[in-house]
């Protein structure tokens, strides 16, 4: 298993190298003049010049991608044109926010997500199966702006039992700070439930007339043991994918919930950095979330060999 894991991570290192250039071009497509942002209404041409001479805005573009990618190793992930901060910092005052929200949908995610699917599976062409698929559906078509709206109508509003927006940290006030992300997380974790569903149910079926369940059900072991314990440790392969795909969605920022909730996670800090062209901001975030993608590809891997033994040959 340590080979398997020292091979994922040399692949990583090309494979973020060029994110990091495709990051690093693609930005440059984004419109306007940062430097003219910055400038204010007055836009002083000398100001502007200053402006370019501090962010190396004035040099050619391998030049600018050679001294981002030469702070990168080195820790050092540029200044935020606008809030004149490390985007370090920045990134490890938000990351703690959207880690808490992230783990909470994931939470909501597997709880609804994986049962639902299994019984749906279990119960194929039932009362119980039917339902479950209705549900999956709403939670995949259901917008999750107009869900989080309702949501602050009827228990913010209405029954006054958890507040509208805002953000506690845990470490503050941990009852305060559930309070404030149950709502935003519940309607993140709703969306992807229904897909992990919709997966589990597939995985499940499938497990359910391969030969070694007839087996395990031949032996007379009991129809939960049979389900729990060789059914689903081998439909575990797929959901542990869509998992760590959905985990990094997740990590990545919601805008739109965050937004509705107030909430300052990375997809607030990302949507201000392209409003207000903060280039170093934006690349070190898209970075660090395309970073965080690969990693989790890579924990993915090493839950397909503890699920199923018979991939540690």
């Amino acid at each position: 298993m340590l080979t398997l894991i020292g091979k994922r991570l040399l692949q990583l290192i090309p494979t973020i190298f060029f994110v990091s250039v495709l990051i690093f071009l693609l930005q440059q497509l984004l419109p306007g003049d940062p430097a003219l942002v910055m400038a204010g209404e007055e836009k002083d041409p000398e100001v502007i010049e200053q402006i370019r001479r501090r962010y190396r805005l004035d040099q050619p573009l391998p030049v600018q991608y050679l001294a981002w990618i030469g702070g990168v190793l080195r820790g050092d992930l540029g200044e935020s044109m606008r809030l004149s901060e490390p985007v370090a910092t920045l990134v490890l005052q938000k990351l703690p926010v959207t880690l808490q929200l992230a783990v909470m949908a994931m939470l909501f995610t597997l709880v609804i997500g994986i049962p639902a699917g299994i019984i749906s599976a279990v119960k194929k062409d039932t009362v119980w199966d039917y339902a479950v698929n209705v549900f999956a559906l709403w939670g995949i078509s259901t917008p999750n702006f107009w869900l989080g709206i309702m949501m602050i109508f009827l228990f913010s509003v209405q029954l006054g039992w958890l507040p509208a927006s805002g953000y506690v940290s845990p470490f503050e006030d941990f009852r305060a700070s559930l309070a404030a992300t149950i709502m935003p997380a519940f309607v993140l974790g709703n969306s992807f439930a229904g897909v992990i569903m919709r997966h589990t149910r597939a995985a499940m079926l499938q497990a359910l007339e391969s030969d070694y369940v007839r087996t395990a059900r031949a032996k007379g072991l009991l129809e939960s043991r049979v389900v729990l314990r060789h059914a689903m440790r081998n439909a575990l392969t797929p959901i542990i994918t869509l998992g760590a795909l959905e985990f990094g969605t997740l990590l990545s920022g919601a805008v739109l919930t965050e937004q509705i909730f107030s909430i300052p996670g990375f997809g607030k800090l990302i949507v201000d950095a392209v409003f207000n062209r903060d280039y170093a901001v934006v690349q070190g975030v898209v970075l660090v979330t395309a970073t965080t993608y690969m990693l989790l590809n890579l924990l993915a891997d090493i839950g397909y060999i503890f699920a199923n033994p018979r991939l540690r040959q």
